[in-house]
């Protein structure tokens, strides 16, 4: 076992979108930090959401508003941090007389309009579905309904970007390396870390820790000597489905299922639609969860309650689910459970503190590193202030987060991008494209082509750039090159990046 001498300040166990929040805003506070996931980044919870930065317009309803008013406030401070891979999204719901009475829809956007002091996003409005665009791929029955806005996240690039800005200011991100152990020494934790490649372990020597370890937050706590968590975390499944876009236009519709359920009928991927969630009590293994028929069915019979031309089963192209990791406050109804996030601290005199994180969402992942951080300030009084709330993350600083004039003049430096790529290069990287493009002039300079808009440059960037060290990581989180190649041509890219991945090796 390779020990290291020095003492950092912080170890930060799981690379979810909360661990790498905390890493990186410890970082900018002048923390030394280590942070390490037992697999890729955001390989759990945090590339499985519903992909939405939004305040949760559902969770009025269970009196959840100082949650909801923290996630509308920071819709747009995200929204201004990474306006590459956050932008707005306009929602319609069609009103069904026999669910919630329009005047609580009513009531409830009003609130959702003015909690949060929206100053960017449009406000709500009426429509009449007989009328407006948005009502023609709808049943003639729903014949009024309501738009609002909320924005729209690629999650699993959201927490590489979290990860990157950490790293810049000074953190080791170390991935696929688990925590196996933990105990307090003298003061100080002593950890020790697993390689999942090569199985070697060394030591981690820490003045806190924190188990950001999510659904896994108790598998944590079991192999830390010493630890007693007063909280509890409950398991709830979340299942969506992708199939080819069915209706015109930009707009997203969130419909009221029979069972008062709410579900997302997103555009995804321009010319597809994610529809999702399913809310399932889950008590399996976090790593075993996989979407069940019951649950396409559930989704599918949501959808063509409300659409025009009904969903078959072999429409749907891809299905993924995710387990997240609630605070279990004793709610009956899975949907009730609050998606508040709750932190426990185990820590004493003399003792070096541990912080268990409990809940959480994608959209309140700031609020909460802040938080988490407040917690352990009085344990480092020389740590500096917050500071997040007006940081740009990688590839966010385009002027006056413009994201359309930033685009024009990426195509106008690169002239020779097919306009495809020059967008996905866009939306993923921002202004770290011209990185990732490098000296190419041509389309032979990107080199080899694998599939729609996915040329070998954008592989070795992320290999060399972003922790990919597999070929899921790349088709599956850093991109979503997966869902638009053919099974042969993922097979051939599978087949070429292990070629690489030996032959880098083999140089080393």
């Amino acid at each position: 076992m390779v020990k290291d001498e020095r003492v950092v300040d912080l170890l930060v166990i799981g690379g979810g979108v909360n661990g790498a929040g905390i890493a990186r805003d410890a970082a900018g506070r002048g923390l030394s930090v280590v942070l390490c996931e037992k697999d890729d980044l955001a390989e759990g919870t945090s590339s499985r959401s519903g992909k939405l930065v939004h305040g949760g317009l559902r969770y009025l309803e269970y009196y959840e508003f100082r949650l909801v008013r923290e996630a509308l406030i920071e819709r747009e401070v995200l929204l201004r941090s990474a306006p590459h891979i956050i932008w707005p999204m306009r929602f319609v719901l069609p009103h069904s007389p026999a669910d919630r009475p329009a005047w609580l829809i009513r009531l409830g956007l009003f609130l959702y309009d003015h909690l949060g002091g929206r100053k960017i996003l449009p406000p709500t409005r009426a429509l009449d579905l007989r009328k407006e665009p948005e009502g023609r791929p709808l049943a003639d029955r729903y014949t009024r309904g309501f738009e609002y806005s909320d924005c729209w996240v690629d999650d699993a690039r959201l927490v590489v970007l979290n990860a990157l800005d950490a790293r810049e200011r000074g953190a080791a991100i170390l991935t696929r390396t688990a925590c196996i152990s933990a105990r307090r020494e003298n003061g100080i934790w002593a950890a020790t870390l697993k390689e999942q490649a090569t199985g070697a372990e060394r030591q981690v020597r820490a003045r806190a820790l924190v188990n950001a370890a999510g659904p896994w937050v108790a598998d944590v706590v079991g192999r830390v000597a010493g630890a007693n968590a007063t909280r509890k975390v409950r398991l709830v499944k979340g299942s969506h489905i992708v199939t080819k876009k069915f209706w015109d236009g930009p707009q997203a519709y969130l419909v009221q299922n029979t069972d008062k359920r709410v579900i997302f009928i997103n555009p995804y991927e321009d010319d597809m639609a994610l529809i999702g969630t399913t809310d399932i009590p889950y008590e399996g293994r976090a790593d075993d969860v996989a979407v069940s028929e019951d649950e396409i069915a559930y989704l599918l019979a949501a959808v063509n309650r409300y659409f025009r031309n009904p969903l078959e089963r072999r429409a749907v192209l891809h299905a993924f689910s995710g387990v997240r990791p609630l605070y279990d406050d004793a709610a009956e109804n899975p949907s009730a459970v609050t998606r508040d996030y709750v932190f426990d601290l185990d820590a004493g005199e003399a003792k070096a503190p541990l912080l268990n994180i409990f809940g959480g969402k994608i959209t309140t992942f700031r609020k909460l590193a802040e938080h988490a951080l407040d917690k352990l300030a009085p344990f480092f009084p020389a740590m500096g202030g917050s500071w997040t709330a007006s940081a740009r993350l990688p590839g966010g600083d385009i002027a006056d987060a413009d994201h359309a004039a930033f685009l024009t003049a990426l195509k106008r430096r690169h002239p020779f991008l097919p306009p495809g790529t020059a967008d996905h290069y866009g939306r993923l990287y921002g202004t770290r494209a011209d990185a990732l493009i490098g000296d190419a002039t041509s389309l032979e300079g990107l080199g080899r082509r694998f599939g729609p808009d996915f040329f070998e440059c954008e592989a070795r960037f992320l290999v060399e750039t972003e922790w990919a060290k597999s070929a899921a990581d790349i088709l599956e989180r850093r991109t979503k090159h997966g869902l638009h190649m053919s099974e042969a041509e993922k097979g051939a890219f599978e087949t070429w990046f292990a070629a690489s991945t030996d032959h880098a090796r083999a140089a080393s």
